[in-house]
């Protein structure tokens, strides 16, 4: 680990940069990538409060975590903060990821382009059911879960996405976890247990539409 990003971490490797910073790290990074493709060059912390309805200050603050990456007069060079950005996040080389579970919600992952886009690329997928198994789904092979140790290794994967139903999930994550996996993208709607090297990361779509409910509701009650 590099010393920069030793900084970012506590003794115990816990993250010491708030949650909330990270998760704009990655705003930043999709507005200045849009930046970009409408040809502008460079960006300031001005502009991309207004873009994510932040201040000014915060876009320097969240930042400053990381470094300076800002010009006198000029701001920040959108190709030089991309690629800093990318750096930090550790997107700066592509990730091979493996997906568990081809029902619709693992298919509809795989068809996303989105991914590769961003640094990501799953290169195969598993499943216990014999129809699939042996597969190509989307272009990518599909394997028998008790074959994802041998393929882990083969193909260098350190993190997965798992699409299983709820009642399946600690199961599949006690495989992935003895295959060596280190990060976890969980789309099955239930928690799950992992040892503390693991970095685990829910999406519960349902949840997600529960707090966008909740928004919704309490604005209106207030108008």
């Amino acid at each position: 680990m590099s010393e920069s990003k030793s900084k970012l971490f506590n003794e115990e490797g816990d993250l010491v940069v708030p949650k909330a910073v990270v998760g704009r790290l990655s705003l930043y990074l999709r507005e200045v990538q849009q930046l970009i493709r409408d040809g502008k060059e460079t960006t300031n912390s001005t502009e991309l409060g207004k873009l994510l309805r932040v201040t000014d200050a915060q876009v320097r603050k969240d930042l400053a975590y990381f470094g300076q990456f800002g010009h006198p007069g000029v701001g920040y060079r959108c190709q030089e903060l991309v690629a800093a950005i990318k750096n930090i996040m550790g997107t700066n080389n592509t990730w091979n990821v493996a997906l568990i579970g081809i029902g619709n919600l693992g298919r509809a992952l795989l068809r996303y382009k989105g991914f590769h886009d961003q640094g990501f690329q799953i290169v195969s997928a598993f499943d216990v059911d014999e129809k699939v198994i042996g597969t190509q789904v989307e272009g990518v092979e599909v394997y028998d879960i008790q074959d994802l140790s041998e393929i882990v290794v083969e193909q260098g994967i350190r993190l997965v996405a798992i699409s299983v139903p709820s009642h399946a999930a600690q199961t599949v994550v006690d495989q992935v976890v003895q295959a060596g996996i280190e990060g976890i993208l969980n789309f099955a709607p239930v928690t799950i247990s992992v040892p503390s090297k693991v970095r685990v990361i829910g999406v519960d779509l349902a949840m997600e539409l529960e707090q966008l409910a909740f928004t919704v509701v309490n604005r209106d009650s207030k108008s």
